[in-house]
């Protein structure tokens, strides 16, 4: 039996919630290209000169407002679930994240230091749909840090896992305490992505915000497009959790700069709903596994002010999978089934 480790990759935090951290963070984060994809002098004026100078205090503040006794929520929860994770394998369980610590290489030294003689790693992103923003520069990353390091290991990455049964079962029972109640709408949030980068991960060029009801519609192009994955997540919920479809909401959260996004927005959804007649929302953050910045203080604390202030009653968060028993178990079974060679869940293997 080969000689195999685990790595969960997640997207980051600053080291603290000094303005000085912030920065850095942000810096890192913001000048990767496939986060912001214009030409690197163009992206360090603008990401060097006036984002994160100007962002970093005011990120800072939204830090504190979250962050724990243990340090940053994101990192804390991916701790708890490497730790549940490797109650349930054999295997030695690491967790990087692609900004800020701990890092690509530090996991994959401390699996060589657990597992001498280490032979393949099966490498996480914790992102269930594909965006090149997330899960590609991930994976991109993790593939750039081993064949720098020259490492002697086999890589190989589990696929984006929007749709997959095990991941979806876990979600339902998860959310499934939360709609005992009587509600409005139930609003899927999604992080956002700039329109330019759905286009630009459109293989065919032809069909992504080109063709009418384009995620409806089959095409090669779904394999890497956001917006389908994110739909598709929420159709599949919606229908396991019997929620009737006037009251499914879909949404786009954390848009940055003026460019136009994916839409709706959901800033503007929560300001519009109780005028709709959404007096009771309840909303979940499905493109998270692990609650954070964006689902503690922009949706939690800041959105729901919003709704409340422009006529909503309640407010219901429903929060992310975190370690949850179902999403724990979804991670183990994609483990052993690899093992066991059934490997439908690895999208590719770096030598």
């Amino acid at each position: 039996m080969a000689k195999r480790g685990i790595v969960l990759l997640n997207l980051g935090s600053p080291d603290s919630t000094e303005v000085k951290d912030v920065k850095k963070y942000l810096m890192q984060f913001l000048m990767d290209e496939r986060v912001i994809d214009y030409p690197y002098i163009l992206r360090l004026l603008l990401v060097g000169g006036i984002i994160a100078p100007f962002r970093a205090p005011k990120s800072a503040e939204a830090y504190k407002s979250v962050w724990t006794k243990e340090g940053s929520p994101l990192i804390v929860l991916t701790h708890h679930l490497q730790q549940a994770l490797q109650a349930r394998v054999e295997e030695p369980v690491e967790m990087a994240m692609r900004y800020g610590n701990p890092t690509m290489e530090s996991a994959f030294d401390k699996l060589i230091e657990r597992e001498p003689g280490l032979e393949e790693v099966i490498a996480i992103p914790l992102y269930p749909h594909y965006a090149m923003s997330s899960y590609e520069t991930a994976v991109e990353h993790a593939k750039a840090v081993h064949k720098k390091k020259k490492y002697t290991f086999s890589l190989s990455f589990v696929k984006p896992f929007y749709n997959e049964p095990h991941y979806i079962h876990a979600l339902t029972e998860s959310i499934k305490p939360y709609l005992q109640q009587e509600y409005d709408q139930v609003l899927f949030s999604y992080h956002g992505l700039p329109q330019r980068h759905m286009k630009k991960a459109d293989p065919t060029k032809s069909h992504c915000l080109k063709v009418e009801n384009c995620c409806e519609v089959a095409s090669p192009a779904h394999a890497t497009c956001y917006r389908h994955q994110c739909w598709t997540t929420t159709q599949l919920l919606a229908a396991n959790l019997n929620i009737p479809a006037n009251k499914v909401g879909f949404s786009f959260q954390s848009r940055l700069g003026q460019e136009e996004w994916l839409k709706p927005y959901t800033a503007l959804r929560l300001q519009e709903l109780p005028k709709e007649g959404v007096k009771k929302l309840v909303i979940l953050c499905p493109a998270f596994v692990s609650d954070c910045l964006e689902t503690l203080e922009e949706i939690a604390m800041a959105g729901k002010e919003s709704f409340l202030h422009s006529g909503g009653e309640s407010f219901t968060v429903i929060p992310c999978l975190n370690v949850h028993p179902l999403w724990v178990q979804s991670l183990a079974t994609w483990i052993k089934d690899f093992a066991e060679g059934r490997k439908e869940m690895i999208l590719k293997e770096v030598l």
